[in-house]
């Protein structure tokens, strides 16, 4: 019998734990899911024989030791932060590690110890990153085995709200941490090359700089930039690239009205606000807005945004009650983001029988026997409800399906990484089109 360890078991490990349940009489595997919510973990698992569900404290030294040490692989679906205490431990009892996070500087420098003990430390295996690189590597490699030279590559992600299920005037709703909704952007300038240059978005700005997308039978969408559109340059092999741009997807119009709260510094993480348990909504409001001894909060909003009574924007804002008196934050010591975000937890949080949607849209610009060319390539994936969602179904299915992989020594590329081989690639891609996470690729004239 061989050991999966999976520490944390939130949303996106649905469909992460079904399938390797599924592959578990076959591949002769026990999945050992250790995580502090061990009812919730249940309703996900049953009764299922190859599963064990442990009340695990991360935290627990010597419990998360004995566990790693008698698995024959780890995943670790906790937050990002938390994977380094478990790769080191992976690291000491020559253990592979799988994560859907960004590599972190900790991270990567393990790799030289990685590399020498024989292990493989998968990272950035998810949605994005994860399915973004798997599937842009191999449109990118088809095209240098023709010959041709990569001069353009824009990738764009968005988890949205799906069609029949999108009931509010954003166009949105949660499918992923609210927080990191919240603090998008945030930490520094965008960068991004366009045409040759260098080009720099401050966050005060991010949202204005928009530009739009059109995918057939879904309509058109706008994408603002990331913050760091470079970082996967050298990774993907495009030093020589006159435009890379990466971006985060929205329904039109999101981002003009998001930049409201941007401008009025309610997405600050930075401070506390005073007295914030006992604020109502409009009294949270009022606290970003000048002094006026007779004007409403509604009238000095709209002056100091400069929004028109019949302006879509001012009803979106209505529509999220932060107008109301009698509503109370109710949290302590908040800061404006966490205040911001329960808020809108209250009108975008997805309902039982909601839908979620993945929306991914790669551009690759390029020249080929001196002829200018350019493949858009699409994926919309959609949810169940708000459980099994498209979220849950794209993060969770390529880390399960690479831990396997790397348990049957098919990825055997050894070091801390991401999935750009086509070892990795090649497999997970083909076998999420079994799920329907299915790419179509486009010649544009």
């Amino acid at each position: 019998m061989r050991t999966i360890l999976l520490f944390g078991a939130g949303r996106s490990s649905t469909f992460l734990i079904h399938y390797l349940l599924e592959k578990a009489q076959a591949e002769n595997l026990q999945l050992l899911i250790a995580d502090e919510n061990e009812q919730a973990v249940l309703t996900k698992i049953g009764s299922h024989e190859r599963a064990t569900v442990l009340h695990v404290n991360i935290f627990d030294t010597q419990k998360r030791r004995e566990l790693i040490s008698k698995a024959n692989i780890v995943i670790s679906m906790l937050p990002a932060h938390l994977h380094i205490e478990v790769a080191k431990d992976c690291l000491f009892y020559h253990k592979n590690l799988v994560t859907a996070s960004y590599i972190s500087d900790e991270m990567k420098a393990l790799d030289e110890e990685v590399t020498a003990k024989g292990l493989v430390f998968m990272n950035e295996i998810g949605l994005d990153p994860g399915i973004d690189h798997m599937s842009a590597m191999k449109t990118i490699d088809e095209i240098r085995s023709k010959g041709g030279k990569i001069v353009l590559f824009e990738s764009f992600c968005g988890g949205l709200v799906a069609p029949e299920s999108d009931s509010n005037l954003w166009n949105y709703k949660f499918t992923w941490a609210p927080r990191n909704v919240v603090l998008a952007g945030q930490g520094g300038a965008a960068k991004f090359i366009q045409e040759g240059t260098y080009k720099y978005i401050p966050y005060s700005s991010l949202f204005k700089r928009t530009e739009f997308l059109d995918v057939e039978g879904y309509g058109r969408f706008e994408a603002y930039p990331n913050r760091d559109s470079l970082k996967y340059q050298s990774v993907y092999g495009l030093d020589e690239v006159l435009t890379l741009y990466r971006g985060t997807i929205r329904k039109v119009g999101f981002s003009k009205a998001w930049n409201l709260f941007v401008q009025l510094g309610m997405t600050d993480d930075s401070y506390v606000v005073e007295n914030s348990e006992n604020m109502s909504y409009r009294e949270f409001v009022n606290s970003f807005l000048p002094y006026h001894p007779t004007d409403s909060v509604e009238i000095k909003l709209r002056l100091l945004l400069k929004i028109d009574p019949d302006d879509i924007i001012w009803d979106k804002l209505v529509e999220l009650d932060l107008f109301n008196p009698h509503k109370l934050v109710g949290l302590p010591k908040a800061t404006p983001a966490q205040i911001l975000q329960k808020i809108l937890e209250q009108s975008w949080t997805l309902a039982p029988g909601d839908k979620d949607m993945i929306v991914m849209y790669h551009k690759f610009g390029y020249e080929l026997n001196g002829e200018k060319k350019q493949i858009d390539s699409k994926m919309v994936c959609i949810g169940q409800d708000q459980t099994y969602t498209a979220m849950a179904k794209t993060v969770g299915l390529p880390v399960a399906m690479a831990t396997l992989l790397i348990l049957n020594e098919k990825i055997t590329t050894l070091g801390v990484q991401l999935p750009v081989k086509k070892e990795v690639y090649e497999p997970i891609l083909k076998e999420l089109e079994k799920y329907n996470v299915v790419f179509t690729e486009k010649a544009m004239p």
